[in-house]
């Protein structure tokens, strides 16, 4: 079981803030850094040995059979419409502006009756299994042997900003670690150049809620995401000022390094501070390796191709997808890439005109995302790269307005997707009524897709935790979850 357990009243000694100090995204390195750097001859580390530290996000053995070593996360910001995509409903087409009996909880409200949007695109069967997929995704759809449907996720919130939260970190309210930080506070990380949870938005910004969704919530700042951008300088604020040598930027830090030190002596248990101290020694660190991670004009023109670089729809989130393949060959351990930024229509909220919204951002992501999915087939990492797409929830099966095609939030039914990783392919599991309106078979709250997830790579949902607040507090919550069973390999 991991866990971190304080003394009493919540109050760490120095012996344990040494073992648990977590620092900023930057305490990769941090054991090496820290004793490279005499941080262990200050005064407050008196007594303890290097030995004794242990670095935050150093390597971990996973404590079961891992399937995974890495998690794509492609988030679907917005909430793409299941029967437009991956949900085949045919009854759903001849009942198009028939207003019906069925309950629906959205944006809206509670509401018993509406108008319904019957599907706006055809679907047709893919692959040796037959799965039928929307016109929407014809490069998905040529994958659909290597992916498993979940059918019958469900939510507690219809909301945007509590459904984004608690799809990345299983809470309805701020403040609790995103999926990717109890990954990275679970295994740690292979790699000292590099965070181990990177984030990719959308060009058009970020989700609501902002960082709270790669936040590491109540845990040290070295489990939090940081933002990788795919053009320009990939980490803001990671070069040197104008006019700044390298050799100056060293004698700088190191100056800095030892006024931190001195003021961290009195003060042992500021995790910010030593997070502070940690975080510099990485930034310059990654000054050299950051940009070669981004650096895709060595890729083939094939592969190029595959992911749509340089498409008029299909650049930036094709880099960002190509991106987080260079991510997971560099041993990242948890990656999110987000389609749709900001609000309404610059995202997958289709409220007002479905066929728009939807043939905009499915046409910017389907080749990107196939050419993923077949990428790390074809160079042998997607048997241990877990891929996960979809949203904060699903759409209503009928119309939000008087007019219109639009469809309200729907968290009582919809569908997500699981390739690699030990997932099985050409599986679909659970399923909504004949209208797409709830799950009715197989219900798998958001929880059981964190559970799937953390055992894929060798993590115990139920006994992976971390003592905060005078509880020991877990991912799964604690009710705790179960991984879906039937999508594992």
């Amino acid at each position: 079981m991991i866990t971190n357990k304080p003394n009493f009243c919540n109050q760490l000694n120095r012996r344990e803030f040494l073992k648990d100090i977590g620092g900023g995204f930057a305490a990769l390195g941090l054991t090496g850094i820290l004793a490279q750097d005499g941080f262990f001859a200050s005064k407050a580390m008196a007594g303890v040995s290097v030995s004794d530290f242990v670095n935050p996000l150093a390597p971990k053995p996973a404590p079961l059979p891992a399937k995974a070593k890495s998690v794509i996360f492609l988030f679907m910001y917005g909430g793409p419409s299941h029967m437009d995509t991956f949900d085949y409903k045919p009854d759903l087409y001849p009942l198009d502006g028939k207003t019906i009996q069925v309950k629906t909880f959205g944006r809206g409200g509670h509401r018993n009756e509406s108008r319904v949007v019957g599907p706006k695109w055809k679907f047709k069967p893919y692959g040796q299994c037959g799965k039928y997929v929307s016109d929407l995704f014809p490069h998905v759809g040529e994958c659909v042997d290597d992916i498993a449907f979940l059918h019958s996720m469900t939510a507690d919130s219809p909301i945007h900003g509590s459904a984004m939260l608690m799809m990345n970190s299983g809470n309805l309210l701020s403040g609790h670690p995103s999926i990717g930080s109890w990954v990275n506070y679970g295994l740690g990380s292979v790699n000292e150049n590099l965070p181990g949870f990177m984030v990719m938005l959308d060009k058009k910004g970020g989700p609501i809620s902002g960082a709270k969704n790669w936040s590491s919530g109540y845990m040290p700042a070295s489990y939090q995401g940081t933002v990788l951008r795919s053009k320009g300088n990939p980490i803001l604020d990671l070069q040197n000022a104008k006019g700044i040598t390298g050799t100056q930027q060293r004698t700088l830090l190191d100056h800095l390094r030892m006024m931190n030190e001195d003021h961290l002596s009195t003060r042992y248990d500021n995790t910010n501070l030593a997070a502070r101290v940690a975080s510099y020694e990485l930034a310059y660190k990654m000054q050299s390796s950051a940009p070669e991670a981004v650096d895709i004009d060595k890729e083939p023109a094939h592969i190029k191709e595959l992911y749509g670089v340089d498409g008029s729809r299909t650049d930036d989130f094709g880099r960002k997808c190509l991106l987080a393949r260079r991510m997971v060959e560099r041993g990242v351990r948890f990656i999110q890439v987000y389609s749709g930024g900001n609000h309404n229509d610059a995202n997958w909220d289709a409220h007002g005109d479905l066929v728009k919204n939807h043939e905009l951002h499915a046409g910017n992501t389907d080749k990107p995302i196939a050419g993923l999915l077949k990428d790390l087939k074809q160079q042998g990492l997607l048997d241990e790269t877990l891929v996960v797409w979809g949203g904060e929830f699903g759409r209503q099966p009928t119309a939000e307005y008087k007019e219109g095609t639009g469809r309200d939030h729907n968290s009582y039914g919809f569908t997500m997707w699981m390739a690699g990783g030990g997932i099985k392919g050409g599986v679909s599991v659970g399923s909504t009524d004949e209208l797409g309106s709830r799950a009715v078979e197989d219900k798998f709250h958001v929880r059981r897709l964190h559970a799937t997830i953390l055992n894929q790579l060798g993590l115990d949902p139920n006994n992976l935790s971390y003592f905060h607040g005078g509880l020991d507090k877990s991912l799964v919550g604690v009710e705790g979850a179960d991984p879906i069973t039937q999508v594992i390999a």
